[in-house]
């Protein structure tokens, strides 16, 4: 089983956010970068299904060549070689092509990618693939299991789960419970060392230009100081909830 898994390069949830140029620019000096947390667990599956079943497991990214760092970490878990697409990933829909034509060439039998990267939240892309490839998907999965060609998949749905059956060649959008966070894998150095010598290959990007692009980020307001009333006045807080928070 050939598996591709797609992995996006995102600043740490902990990094303190800033722009440039007039707001339209995301300002990257003193931001920590790592593997989105919902590709993480896929590739962790991923190297699963390689240690239990003798897949092969390919990773790629559309990104500048500060990706690699983040290629090169997946490599060190236990990925066989990976894929650079330079490109700046800035549109879904671009992201979508560029990563389909790479299934194509590759003829992968399942695409891991994560439900949405934690920086642009957009949810798209694996849908997007799914479609442009004709492969079956499976969204909001977190479970997977795969024998021969038939799959067996568990997927969140409102208010509870479900359970599907499909078929290679299928696309995943998947997300925590694929592994457990205790399951994550941290590169050790003899990962790191074999992550050194393996094939990190760079494609140019296929296919139109990015058809949307980014005006303008805005910060979200920052929180108003807290008002602290004392249980015994509860005529002040009757007040302050009627004129100023206006919620009564």
């Amino acid at each position: 089983m050939k598996i591709l898994v797609c992995i996006s390069h995102v600043p740490d949830t902990t990094s303190k956010i800033n722009f440039t140029n007039g707001d339209t620019e995301f300002d990257t000096n003193g931001v920590q970068f790592v593997i989105n947390p919902n590709d993480e667990f896929g590739l962790t599956r991923a190297i699963w299904f390689k240690e239990q079943q003798g897949a092969t497991v390919t990773v790629v990214n559309v990104g500048g060549t500060d990706a690699e760092a983040t290629l090169r970490k997946a490599l060190a878990i236990g990925a066989d070689e990976a894929i650079r697409i330079n490109a700046n990933p800035t549109d879904g829909m671009f992201v979508a092509k560029q990563l389909a034509e790479v299934v194509k060439q590759g003829n992968y039998d399942l695409v891991i990618g994560g439900i949405e990267s934690i920086d642009y939240n957009g949810g798209m892309v694996p849908g997007m693939m799914s479609a442009m490839l004709g492969y079956n998907f499976i969204n909001s999965c977190i479970g997977l299991e795969v024998t021969g060609n038939d799959v067996k998949a568990t997927r969140e749905i409102d208010g509870g789960k479900e359970t599907v059956s499909t078929t290679l060649p299928l696309i995943i959008g998947g997300k925590k419970g694929l592994v457990e966070e205790k399951d994550l894998r941290i590169p050790n150095m003899r990962g790191i060392m074999m992550a050194r010598s393996k094939a990190l290959a760079v494609n140019e990007p296929t296919g139109d230009a990015p058809a949307t692009k980014a005006v303008k980020f805005e910060k979200p307001a920052p929180k108003s100081a807290c008002k602290l009333v004392s249980p015994d006045n509860l005529d002040e807080l009757v007040s302050l909830l009627h004129n100023e928070a206006k919620v009564i």
